[in-house]
């Protein structure tokens, strides 16, 4: 028997692979499992070379699990090793102390990946002691036996064992049961070890019989040696891509359509990406593209080396051209992977150019699942706005789709503005805006649906790109003055006749957190309806933004705004107007004059005053104006106090208001009940 010490000097090599090397126990399974694949098919290339003429016989990997001993197995039969190679690859990994060996590798992981030194260090994560029973391939070897407790030092000596290969015994530390359990061990290789390329036994098969689960005779296969990623497209049809991706995503719809992807320079890479069915929840449609190196699971966390909008795709990436760190769980940034998310930015957007080329009514049929995916893209890659933009669409009220060019020459003649700009009428909610698009449409305008969730910040985005053009939500403003082709009508009635309806309407404005109305009188015509409730565009957009970019909450904090307009055309606030004209006329008449007076004396006041300079007015002057500033503020307070009164038991004043408020989802509670209350009273 050899007894010896894995590095020379007594520092304990197991802790510091455990802390720098291995973040996550449960890959100690994928590493030795992984050598064990990669010892057999070296034994294949071999093989294949001449430099093996034995009969390779079963090359199954077998995973043996005895809880009683506390002891997992994982067997192989593939090259196996001598005394002399167990010393170059196990014994010699620390050969110069832990703080050289970090220095020499801490830069260089790639160097490390395949490593069966280091793979076999983790082991050493879940149990108290290692064994490797193991013969090499090579015709007169011996088998040996070494042994080692995760201190420096190890012990190595004669074996009894018939077959090549190597069997590596891990006695499971008390801290780490977990591992001894069936199900355990049957998450890790399914989640690992599901697609390595040779075949990988965990137990027996089982069926029932007599009314129990009995095993049989047959070993439990867990992987597939052939993924669909690994075979030539032109052998594979549409079904295969479909049920490779339940077995994938068990639980998702069919997807939409996929992405086969095979490159070999300037760097290796095949897989599949696939087209989920995303309407919204972006954050719940990540980390569903799975990264492998040769078959080996190693992360779903592809931020690194996919840009952030393809991270929506689902799928598989494989590619042993990826630096990764030692556990290979983590990306590192790398020119290779830059290059391989250029690729894959541009195989997706080839893919989509041609699918609408090729069948443009099954692509518009699709477009509602896509958009979130393509705007997500266009908004966050400029190569990718700069491929897409062909083939992004846009879809009206309608129901009918066009591309960006198209939409354009359908509305350009119709849209533009007294000021050549083009305007585009949106909408994002077709049931609530609907009085806003039914007065777009009698115009003969086009509205774009843009109710999906990244729709408006899309529409922001091309008002950015395309010259003399706006894009302006249909309830922002009443319709003549969204898209301006004349002046505006003048409003006929006097200043003291509109200050006084819109105080009126202003006085009985119910108070709504969060919510702030501005009173407008304007002349819209006999036909339209005597009140409208708009939003400005530019603060409600800001607002909207505010929830997808930082810095931007000063918006997000401030209360909605908005616009009462009252048409001054309209029977019914002429109405109003007559009846608070004639329960007002009394009691205003000598405030209307004092006020008169007030705001003469004011105006001569700060006419002399102005040919002072301010140094030069007298205390008295300047209190002169200051008190007749007074005066007016208290009657004009006067002035609002009668009109409120009149208007408070003004039945139609309330019930418009209500109407605009209800139409536009603001009235609840005990302001909807009392609506609903007056409203039958005003039938009976």
């Amino acid at each position: 028997m050899q007894k010896g010490n894995i590095g020379v000097t007594t520092e304990n090599i197991f802790p510091v692979i455990k802390k720098f090397l291995y973040s996550d126990h449960d890959i100690f399974l994928r590493e030795m499992v992984s050598n064990a694949v990669d010892a057999t098919q070296k034994l294949k290339t071999l093989a294949a070379t001449g430099d093996f003429k034995g009969d390779l016989g079963d090359l199954t990997v077998r995973i043996t699990l005895d809880e009683k001993a506390g002891k997992l197995t994982i067997s192989d039969h593939g090259i196996g090793m001598t005394a002399e190679e167990i010393e170059k690859y196990i014994n010699q990994i620390a050969f110069s102390g832990v703080n050289d060996f970090l220095e020499k590798y801490q830069d260089k992981a790639e160097a490390i990946i395949g490593h069966f030194g280091l793979g076999f260090y983790s082991s050493f994560m879940v149990a108290k002691k290692v064994e490797i029973i193991t013969k090499s391939y090579r015709e007169g070897s011996k088998a040996v036996k070494w042994s080692c407790d995760g201190s420096p030092e190890y012990t190595l000596e004669d074996a009894d064992k018939a077959d090549r290969g190597s069997d590596i015994v891990l006695y499971i530390d008390d801290d780490c049961k977990e591992f001894l359990q069936k199900s355990k061990i049957e998450e890790l290789l399914n989640k690992y070890c599901k697609f390595m390329a040779v075949p990988v036994a965990f137990g027996k098969k089982t069926e029932w019989k007599d009314g129990k689960s009995v095993e049989t005779d047959e070993d439990n296969i867990i992987n597939d040696m052939e993924p669909l990623w690994v075979k030539a497209p032109s052998s594979l049809k549409d079904e295969d891509y479909k049920k490779f991706y339940q077995t994938l995503f068990p639980m998702n719809d069919e997807p939409l359509f996929w992405i086969h992807l095979n490159v070999d320079y300037p760097f290796n890479l095949t897989g599949i990406l696939y087209f989920p069915r995303i309407k919204n929840n972006i954050e719940l449609q990540r980390n569903k593209i799975q990264l492998y190196c040769n078959q080996v699971f190693v992360t779903d966390q592809v931020e690194g080396i996919v840009p952030e909008f393809l991270t929506l795709l689902h799928g598989v990436i494989d590619s042993p051209d990826i630096p990764l760190n030692v556990s290979r769980s983590y990306l590192q940034s790398d020119s290779n992977v830059k290059k391989i998310a250029s690729y894959i930015t541009k195989k997706v957007a080839d893919r989509l150019q041609s699918i609408f080329k090729e069948d443009r009514k099954e692509y518009e049929k699709k477009w509602d699942d896509l958009k979130l995916f393509i705007n997500y893209g266009m908004l966050s890659e400029a190569d990718f706005y700069d491929r897409a933009k062909d083939f992004a669409l846009i879809k009206d009220t309608e129901g009918k789709y066009f591309t960006l060019d198209e939409y354009k020459t359908l509305v350009k003649d119709n849209q533009t503005d007294k000021e050549g700009v083009l305007v585009n009428l949106y909408t994002t909610n077709k049931e609530e805006q609907y009085t806003y698009i039914e007065a777009a449409k009698q115009k003969g305008y086009s509205i774009i649906d843009a109710s999906g969730q990244l729709d408006v910040p899309m529409l922001s985005m091309l008002e950015q790109k395309q010259e003399k053009t706006r894009y302006v939500r249909v309830d922002s403003d009443i319709i003549d003055r969204i898209i301006q082709k004349e002046d505006a009508p003048k409003n006929n009635l006097s200043e003291e006749e509109t200050d006084n309806l819109s105080e009126t309407f202003r006085s009985q404005m119910p108070k709504i957190q969060k919510a702030e109305f501005n009173i407008e009188v304007q002349a819209l015509g006999e036909s339209f309806q005597p009140v409208l409730i708009t939003q400005n565009e530019y603060m409600r957009r800001m607002k909207e933004m505010s929830q997808f970019q930082q810095g931007m909450g000063f918006y997000a904090q401030m209360p909605d705004a908005y616009n009462f307009v009252l048409n001054a055309d309209h029977p019914l606030i002429k109405r109003v107007l007559n009846e608070v004209t004639e329960g007002t006329t009394k009691e205003l008449a000598p405030i209307a004059s004092e006020l008169k007076g007030q705001k003469a004396r004011l105006a001569a006041l700060q006419q002399a005053q102005s040919k002072k300079k301010a140094e030069e007015l007298t205390q008295e002057e300047k209190d002169d104006v200051q008190n007749t500033q007074k005066s007016i503020s208290e009657l004009q307070d006067k002035k609002k106090t009668v009109i409120e009164a009149c208007a408070k038991d003004n039945e139609v004043v309330h019930q418009l208001i209500d109407l605009a408020l209800l139409q536009n989802g603001m009235l609840q509670g005990a302001a909807l009940d009392k609506f609903l209350k007056r409203s039958v009273s005003l039938i009976k």
